[in-house]
C-alpha cells in the first residue's frame, strides 16, 4: 500500500491532476503520469460502463510498457475519482472494475463511505476523500479514508470556500496522513507553497484543461487561455452542489452569470446538469481561479515541466 513517503518517490513533482468531468481521458492521465504526477479521470467519463475496463486496460498497458523502457524515470501511479453520492448507480459496477486493474489510487467525492474504502483496501489501492471543511475530513477519516483533498476556495468544479491557510491548519492539527490541496495552484511557486502550509501535494486541474491531450472543445480550452480569476463564478445552479464556472460559458448558455438562481440540492444529476437546462461540465464550463497562469495551449509534458522549472527556482529562492 502506498504511503505519503513511498507515494512521493514515484512523483518528479509533488502533484496530483485532478479528475475533471467529461474531459479527462486515458490521454491526459497517461502524459501525467509519464511526466511524472498522479494523473487522474472520473470513471464516470468512462460511457458505457464497459469502457471503463477498457480505459484501465489502456492506462496499465501504456505505463507498464513505459516502465520497461524507462526504469530511471517510471511512471506515477494514476488515480480514478468514484462519486459516491447515491445518485451515482454504476459505483459497485465500477468499484469491481478497478478491482480487477488494481487501481492504487481512488479519489472519493460526495460522500464518505466505509464499505468503498475497505473495498479498495482489499485490493492494495488507497483512497483520498474530497473535502471542503474539518468536519468533513473528519468524518471522512472516521469512516476509513487514508488520505484527503482539502478542496479550498478558487478550486475548479465543485469546492468549498475556506482559505487554504485555514482548511490545512486545521486539518494538520490532528491528521498525519497524506494530503493535498486543491485551490488556485497552477504554477510552481504555489506547489511549493501547498508544501509550505502542510500538504503533502498540490492538486490542480484547470491549468491541464488548456493541453493537447485533454478532451475539452478548443473553445473551452481558448476559454482557459483567455480567462482570469475574476472570469470564475461560484454558483450551485448547473448540479445543486456549488462550484466554480466560467463566466463566457455561463454567458453563451444563455443566462446572466451575476443572477444566477440558487440550484435544488435534491436534484443533483452529475450526467445532465442538475437543476439548470444547460448542461454543466459540458455547456457550462468548470474552472478554477488560478487561469490566470495559463497562456497558450501545450502539451502535458509542457506543463509539468514549466511547473518544476517554477517550483525548482521559488525553493531556491527561500532556501538560498
Amino acid at each position: 500500500m502506498l504511503t505519503t513517503a513511498s507515494l512521493q518517490s514515484r512523483l518528479s513533482l509533488p502533484l496530483i491532476g485532478s479528475p475533471m468531468f467529461i474531459i479527462s481521458g486515458p490521454e491526459l492521465v497517461i502524459a501525467q503520469c509519464k511526466a511524472g504526477i498522479v494523473g487522474a479521470f472520473p470513471a464516470l467519463n468512462a460511457r458505457p460502463q464497459s469502457q471503463l475496463d477498457e480505459w484501465l486496460h489502456q492506462i496499465t498497458e501504456e505505463l507498464g510498457a513505459w516502465d520497461r523502457d524507462h526504469p530511471d524515470t517510471p511512471a506515477a501511479p494514476f488515480a480514478v475519482n468514484q462519486i459516491v453520492h447515491k445518485s451515482n448507480n454504476r459505483l459497485e459496477d465500477d468499484l469491481a472494475t478497478c478491482a480487477k486493474w488494481k487501481v492504487p489510487l481512488v479519489i472519493t467525492s460526495l460522500g464518505a463511505r466505509e464499505d468503498v474504502y475497505a473495498a479498495v483496501r482489499a485490493w492494495g489501492g488507497i483512497t483520498l476523500h474530497d473535502v471542503i471543511t474539518d468536519s468533513f475530513a473528519r468524518k471522512a477519516v472516521e469512516k476509513g479514508a487514508d488520505g484527503l483533498i482539502a478542496v479550498a476556495a478558487g478550486a475548479g468544479g465543485h469546492a468549498g470556500t475556506l482559505s487554504p491557510l485555514a482548511l490545512i491548519q486545521e486539518i494538520r492539527q490532528w491528521f498525519d496522513g497524506i494530503l493535498a490541496l486543491s485551490g488556485a495552484i497552477a504554477n510552481g511557486r504555489s506547489v511549493l507553497a501547498a508544501r509550505a502550509m502542510g500538504a503533502d501535494l498540490g492538486y490542480a486541474g484547470s491549468v491541464f484543461i488548456a493541453t493537447e491531450e485533454c478532451r475539452a472543445s478548443p473553445a473551452y480550452k481558448q476559454g482557459i487561455v483567455e480567462g482570469r480569476a475574476n472570469d470564475i463564478i461560484y454558483s450551485s445552479l448547473f448540479t445543486g452542489v456549488h462550484g466554480n464556472y466560467l463566466r463566457g460559458s455561463i454567458i453563451a448558455a444563455g443566462m446572466d452569470p451575476d443572477n444566477l438562481p440558487e440550484g435544488d440540492p435534491t436534484k443533483m444529476d452529475f450526467g445532465s446538469g442538475g437543476s439548470s437546462d444547460a448542461k454543466a461540465w459540458r455547456d457550462i464550463w468548470g474552472s478554477g481561479q488560478g487561469i490566470g497562469a495559463v497562456d497558450k495551449v501545450v502539451s502535458v509534458a509542457e506543463v509539468v515541466a514549466r511547473l518544476k522549472r517554477e517550483y525548482e527556482a521559488a525553493r531556491a529562492t527561500l532556501c538560498g
